[in-house]
């Protein structure tokens, strides 16, 4: 057994409030790498903005205000650059980064990570290709994020759903020019068609709060749309999450090159709806184009894929299958034992 140490200078959030409420990609993979390690045997601690001590599913949420300790087995800094001068007596000292690494390249940030020498992780390919060769790490890896049980265990679906799309990013992600094909091509061909928004600023805190406003017109936008079948939703826990994708036909999503994993077309794919993305950020990584959805290389063929989706019983079938098989095998339990191999 290790004591592992995890230290997120960020929003406040804990183990519990991830089963309770929505919070962004980045505090929800913390959530589940650390209790994939605590549920395989370690003593894991978090340290964090949590709002009051907690332990929960063998984690210990800790606040950061209150002080780290000096020494672990695994340090694990997540994105903040004041992080890494903490636990100076790990054995070993890894920073988890969650999106393009160029935020990096700044004096403050490069200063530190060439002082501490930690091992960067990075979610995947694209991820790991936005940090230059000559900026300082101790070593690269790429450990993918983990897919959550719950869009892990779905069953298949008995028929396909009725023509229902879904959209579950940040709104400032791309959801104005879905909504552009949505209204002028899509809704307009298949009549009756729904596409159900499950977004806003609450998964981002304070964050979310300042930037809510950039939102706001986005968001009204898609309310105002509800004659062209545009259901406006809030975000939702992951369990209410998993229930509605399971009712949905096909995920829309352009993409953003912020994204470098992409937890809402994972879980989507992991729940077996086909999805209809360009080749933007990391989805090429998410979504096998044919197989699993489509990437669409232009506006044109995205509205066209998917009306394909909405109304092809036989693609969406196989697509359905395709997922299913090829897109839940990989979960936190999957994540944690690459972080273990980090240790020896």
């Amino acid at each position: 057994m290790a004591r592992i140490l995890f230290a997120d200078d960020g929003i406040v959030f804990d183990g519990r409030r991830a089963e309770e409420a929505p919070i962004g990609g980045a505090e929800s993979a913390l959530v589940g790498l650390a209790e994939a390690l605590a549920r395989r045997g370690h003593a894991v601690g978090v340290y964090n903005n949590c709002a009051a001590p907690l332990d929960h599913r063998g984690v210990e949420w800790r606040r950061l205000r209150d002080g780290m300790p000096a020494g672990a087995d695994l340090y694990i800094a997540n994105r903040g650059d004041k992080l890494l001068r903490l636990v100076p007596a790990a054995r070993r000292t890894l920073f988890w980064i969650h999106n393009p690494a160029r935020y990096l390249l700044k004096w403050r940030y490069l200063a530190k990570l060439a002082w501490r020498r930690p091992l960067i992780v990075f979610s995947g390919p694209y991820h790991a290709a936005t940090y230059p060769r000559w900026a300082p790490a101790g070593g690269r890896v790429v450990i993918p994020h983990g897919i959550a049980e719950i869009f892990r265990t779905g069953a298949p679906a008995a028929a396909p759903p009725p023509p229902r799309a879904v959209f579950t990013s940040n709104p400032l992600r791309s959801l104005d020019w879905v909504l552009d094909r949505w209204e002028r091509d899509i809704q307009p061909a298949v009549p009756g068609a729904e596409l159900h928004v499950f977004s806003g600023p609450e998964p981002y805190g304070g964050i979310g709060a300042r930037k809510a406003g950039l939102m706001r017109p986005v968001l009204d936008r898609a309310r105002a749309l509800a004659p062209a079948g545009v259901v406006l939703r809030p975000p939702v826990a992951r369990n209410v999450l998993a229930a509605a994708l399971a009712e949905m036909r096909v995920f829309l999503y352009r993409g953003d090159p912020g994204e470098t994993f992409c937890a809402a077309a994972a879980e989507a794919q992991a729940m077996g709806v086909p999805a209809v993305v360009q080749d933007i950020g990391s989805l090429r990584e998410r979504v096998d184009d044919g197989l699993t959805g489509f990437i669409a290389k232009d506006a044109a063929a995205f509205s066209a894929a998917a009306i394909r989706l909405l109304t092809d019983d036989e693609l969406w079938r196989a697509q359905h299958a395709a997922a299913l098989a090829g897109k839940r095998s990989y979960g936190w339990d999957e994540a944690a034992a690459a972080f273990e191999r980090l240790l020896a």
